[in-house]
């Protein structure tokens, strides 16, 4: 094998996951997967990934998905976390425990690296605990789109419609109805060619089975974490 490998990890507000994935993003190691520390502090998750990697084996290289806003490696918002994510440099913090070279972006942006063809408008949505998403313009990405606070239906937000509390609070059906339309707007907002659903509920979209258009594909949540790859191609990582 030659090139490095990677020590891809999706951070989410239910779970951290984790996996060793060769130059071609191969996996290397089992994926793991553990409840997010509450609270979700820095010194928390930190503690929670370091002790993660330790069952990984060797490794060159980190990658990391985060549900917030990231430049450079620095967390500005982290609204499923804590609070006190604001201003914190996640890149230099896992680089200084892990002793190895870490990148860090918006999750929704990582699954993205892990599905785009490159071809047109691509709009990515990850719906997990809240919702993220990544738009992509000929391969190149638009980053921190944080389409889950803007407004959806009337008062409220997307990710107040179609988050995971959304779901276990107005029930399946009426979510799925909220899906459906949201599908509707962003396409007349974005004109997308192609739009990919992940994150931990793209498996229950594929479960209920609904008409979905034609230029809708669903993708497995571990697009999230074979992402990490591509974050190492681009130029600053995000």
């Amino acid at each position: 094998m030659t090139g490095p490998r990677t020590l891809a990890i999706d951070i989410g507000g239910t779970g951290l996951k984790m996996i060793v994935l060769d130059p071609q993003g191969s996996p290397l190691t089992e994926r793991t997967r553990i409840d997010t520390p509450r609270p979700a502090t820095p010194d928390a998750l930190l503690a929670a990934l370091t002790q993660m990697a330790a069952s990984h084996g060797d490794f060159e290289r980190t990658s990391v998905g985060f549900p917030g806003v990231v430049r450079r490696g620095v967390v500005y918002t982290a609204p499923n976390l804590d609070e006190g994510w604001s201003g914190f440099d996640l890149a230099q913090a896992l680089q200084d425990a892990l002793g190895r070279p870490a990148r860090v972006a918006n999750d929704a942006d990582v699954q993205g690296l892990g599905v785009i063809q490159g071809q047109g408008v691509e709009l990515v949505i990850t719906l997990g605990t809240g919702v993220g998403a990544g738009l992509f313009v000929d391969g190149r990405l638009v980053p921190n789109l944080e389409l889950g606070h803007h407004p959806f239906k009337g008062s409220k937000t997307y990710e107040q419609r179609l988050g995971k509390a959304a779901q276990e609070a107005r029930g399946k059906k009426k979510w799925a109805r909220d899906l459906l339309e949201a599908i509707d707007l962003l396409s007349r907002i974005f004109n997308f060619d192609t739009l990919y659903i992940g994150g931990g509920n793209a498996k229950k979209v594929e479960r209920m089975e609904l008409p979905l258009p034609e230029n809708v594909r669903l993708v497995d949540n571990v697009a999230g974490l074979l992402g990490g790859i591509k974050l190492w191609e681009t130029p600053t990582g995000a």
